[in-house]
């Protein structure tokens, strides 16, 4: 039971309608934050992807192993954190939620996603405020 007398299917449900979702990460073997001077090794961590209006945060939950940094920073620009290429469109879960809730077909969920800026509620009421006219 999640706080607030919800259970996991409604929190999913409420995460869904808010453009929210989650993923985990599995067989994760380490994750590295490094800084100027330190490095924290998070060895066998939990790893959640938190995507948020299109928008991906990254969860690390686990004990880092704190120790100097073995090297100094290469100067020059920062590697890519990003595996693959970002989606060409707005995320799956957008447009599921845009055709659910507005009874429309993908590629009117998708246009109205477009013209909305990627906000599900703003292409769900411009749909429906269309169909009033």
């Amino acid at each position: 039971m999640i706080p607030g007398g919800r259970n996991q299917r409604q929190m999913e449900q409420m995460m869904r309608r808010l453009g929210m979702a989650t993923e985990e990460v599995p067989g994760v073997e380490e994750v590295v934050v490094r800084t100027k001077t330190k490095e924290h090794v998070f060895r066998s961590p939990e790893v959640t992807i938190l995507t948020v209006q299109g928008v991906r945060t990254y969860q690390v939950v686990g004990t880092p192993e704190v120790r100097p940094r073995t090297s100094a920073p290469v100067p020059g620009p920062a590697p890519s954190v990003a595996a693959s290429p970002p989606p060409a469109g707005p995320p799956e879960e957008d447009v599921r939620l845009v055709m659910d809730q507005a009874n429309v077909s993908r590629e009117e969920a998708v246009e109205a996603l477009l013209q909305a800026k990627g906000e599900p509620a703003e292409a769900i009421l411009r749909i429906l405020s269309r169909g009033t006219r």
